[in-house]
Parts: structure tokens; sequence; C-alpha cells
């Protein structure tokens, strides 16, 4: 089967820049405390885990998570930055795989983080995206969905003087909270964070923390 473009795209962008995306972002959430608190938050909701990091790029976040006692895996589409992720978190186990293409068991993980990581996948794609996210959480289990807020998509070309580019698209939480509805999630919070020039931010900061619900019927706000 041919692969899509956009993923074609995105693995050759970050299999370029994994060392100097790496190297960048080395202590991304130093700085960033509301970040660190949602991330607290999602792992007291999953509990046990087990939790997957899905277009986990250099694994820092997912590494922050099983620093918080949960049971934690990375996937993702570039094997530079796995490499990386690997590198830097040997005891944790890390995949290389599409999140649009899960080869994982129905209802078999407690959670599901996709932070920053939806941000590739075009508009038309999206409820595919969320099923899937539906189909392997376990009933009553959590998402965590982080990205930037906005409609006018972030277009870098050639970063860290790569002679790669990739669009980086945001979307409004409104829109991404129906997508989630339909899909079956249960809304559990919405954070926005509002740009922080210390933080070079160039955008607010949306995070979604969403639920498969226990039971049928049960898929309403908490």
């Amino acid at each position: 089967m041919t692969e899509a473009d956009f993923l074609t795209a995105t693995r050759a962008f970050y299999d370029t820049i994994a060392d100097d995306y790496a190297a960048h972002f080395q202590d991304e959430l130093a700085g960033r405390p509301l970040e660190r608190a949602v991330l607290g938050v999602f792992a007291e909701l999953v509990g046990d885990g087990p939790v997957a990091d899905l277009g986990c790029g250099p694994g820092r976040v997912t590494g922050y998570v099983a620093s918080l006692g949960v049971p934690v895996f990375g996937l993702d589409l570039s094997a530079s930055m796995l490499a990386v992720a690997r590198r830097e978190n040997p005891r944790l186990r890390f995949e290389q795989g599409s999140m649009l293409d899960l080869d994982l068991p129905d209802g078999g993980l407690a959670g599901v983080m996709c932070w920053y990581s939806s941000i590739h996948t075009p508009a038309a794609l999206l409820p595919a995206l969320f099923a899937g996210f539906h189909r392997v959480l376990a009933p009553g289990g959590t998402l965590l969905l982080a990205f930037q807020a906005g409609d006018v998509p972030l277009r870098l070309d050639t970063p860290f003087g790569h002679p790669v580019s990739l669009d980086f698209q945001r979307r409004r939480p409104e829109d991404m909270e129906r997508l989630l509805a339909d899909a079956g999630f249960a809304l559990h919070s919405r954070t926005v964070r509002q740009p922080d020039a210390a933080l070079a931010d160039s955008a607010p900061q949306a995070f979604l923390i969403a639920r498969r619900p226990e039971a049928a019927g049960d898929a309403q706000p908490v």
C-alpha cells in the first residue's frame, strides 16, 4: 500500500532535524508549569496504565510521564526521533509506526497521549484518528490531546538550516471537542494557556482531556 504523502513528508522532516530538535528542546518542560500540571492530572487519571504516547518524538514527555510512575511506551513515525528517545530513555519501549494505523488490541490501554502530534494530520482524517484512539482505550480510559489553538497553520521552512519544510496545523478547541464527542469521548477538561513571550509561543496552547465512557450512553461531560 502506498503511504500517504503527508506521512512521508512528516517522517522525512523529523528524520532530518531529529538531533537538532532534541538539543533545542532539551528542557522543554522546565519552564512550563501548566504543562507539567496537565501531565500530572493525566497521570493520576490513568493510574497504573498502560499508556501510549503517540507521536512521541524524542521521548521527553514519555520519560516525564514515566517518572510520575505511569507505565508508558512511545510510538513515532521517525526512526531518527526514536533513536534519540531510546538513547535518552533506555528503560522505556519505543516503537515505529503511525497513529492512524495502530497495531494495538481493542480496549488495551488506560491512557493515550497525543502531545502536539495530531498537528500534521489533515483535518479530514481527524475523525478516523480519534476513532482509533477510542478503540484502543479501555472503557474509562483517558485521552490527553495537546495542540496550538488557532486557525492559521504555522509553516516551518529550513529549520536549524536543514532543507526541509512542514506545516503545523492549529485547531480551535471547540472544533476538536466536537470531533472527540463524535468519536464517543466525554470531555473531562479544557485548558488553554495564552502565549508566553518567555517561551517564544506564537499561539495559545490547548490541552483537552477526554475519557472513553465506562458504558454505552455515558458520553456526557463531567
